[in-house]
């Protein structure tokens, strides 16, 4: 039997996965954050999490993020942003979005979760970059986890050398990096505002 007639009966008859079936339009979103250490970009899984996703998306097309700091830095653990500006004021946000915490995205080095209180359904606009494999936050392991979204595609030397600053407390705030970190702006890779 000719090898290419097997190869595509079996082609024609392999199941699709849903971003295959999607096509073009499956293609997951990128971002681009630039910080005041450098630049990281991110993959967003929105096949995963969509509703988190267009949630963190909304932030950026509206420029949310665009000084705002990094206010939580823990080496070995994580660094958290996205709500506070450099006096550490909090920022005005959206409804929170529901947790879409899942054991397929777990909580591994380099991935972006949702920080969120004590409430699982409480994220608004900040998120972390795990900066180790944390399983104990992941979906599950103690309750519903924290919902993983994307993951650093590049610059995850940034998050270290942030991870790598002096910290101590401001405004009543621990973890606090003694020198400012910056999110300069998020925009989407490929867009006209980069």
């Amino acid at each position: 039997m000719n090898v290419l007639f097997v190869f595509l009966v079996t082609l024609a008859f392999t199941p699709l996965t849903q971003a295959q079936s999607d096509g073009a339009a499956a293609e997951l979103p990128q971002v681009r954050m630039h910080t005041s250490e450098g630049v990281l970009e991110l993959t967003l899984r929105s096949d995963l999490a969509p509703q988190t996703v267009a949630n963190f998306l909304t932030y950026v097309d509206n420029g949310f993020y665009d000084g705002t700091v990094f206010h939580r830095v823990i080496p070995g653990f994580m660094i958290q942003g996205g709500g506070f500006t450099a006096d550490l004021l909090r920022k005005q946000t959206r409804e929170p979005v529901r947790n879409e915490g899942r054991a397929e995205l777990p909580n591994q080095r380099g991935t972006i979760a949702m920080a969120r209180t004590s409430d699982p359904h409480s994220a608004t606009s900040q998120f972390f970059i795990n900066l180790v494999d944390n399983q104990y936050l992941n979906a599950g392991a103690r309750g519903a986890g924290y919902a993983v979204f994307g993951k650093v595609t590049s610059g995850m030397d940034v998050a270290d050398a942030i991870a790598g600053k002096r910290t101590g407390r401001r405004n009543g705030m621990g973890d606090v990096p003694l020198d400012t970190v910056t999110i300069e702006k998020i925009v989407r890779i490929g867009e006209a505002a980069e």
